[in-house]
């Protein structure tokens, strides 16, 4: 499974760095140091914790949202295949997006929970690269 630094974990949940710190030191997501004494974030763990920023924020936050932009880096917290068609979600700081391509496509990708991916929006349609 794929780790992330607390820099890398900052970045997909647009936060700085020194929040990631303060929310890995509160406990909020749990981290690991690596033979170097990096703290790291286990993919899985990270894909859940964004998850759970982005609902408080959604909760937290009045506004409307306008249009985006149409590249969105964040992080796999779901892949769903099925014999033909395949679902994958990805959190993207507070945005979560969805597309349905097909199965060969997440195999080929080797899309899995906790890695880095990119959403490209163009329309209707979201097309995932990995990171």
């Amino acid at each position: 499974m794929q780790s992330y630094t607390i820099g890398q974990a900052a970045r997909l949940l647009g936060v700085s760095p020194d929040t990631a710190r303060r929310w890995a030191d509160a406990g909020r997501v749990a981290t690991h140091r690596d033979e170097g004494g990096r703290r790291l974030v286990d993919g899985r763990d990270l894909a859940a914790f964004s998850v759970e920023v982005a609902q408080n924020a959604a909760v937290e936050e009045d506004s409307s949202y306008t249009s985006a932009r149409n590249a969105f880096p964040g992080i796999v917290t779901a892949v769903k295949l099925g014999d033909v068609a395949a679902q994958v979600e990805i959190q993207a700081g507070p945005h979560r997006l969805v597309s349905l391509l097909t199965r060969e496509a997440v195999e080929e990708l080797g899309l899995e929970v906790g890695m880095r991916a990119t959403a490209r929006v163009k329309s209707t349609s979201v097309h995932i690269d990995r990171a």
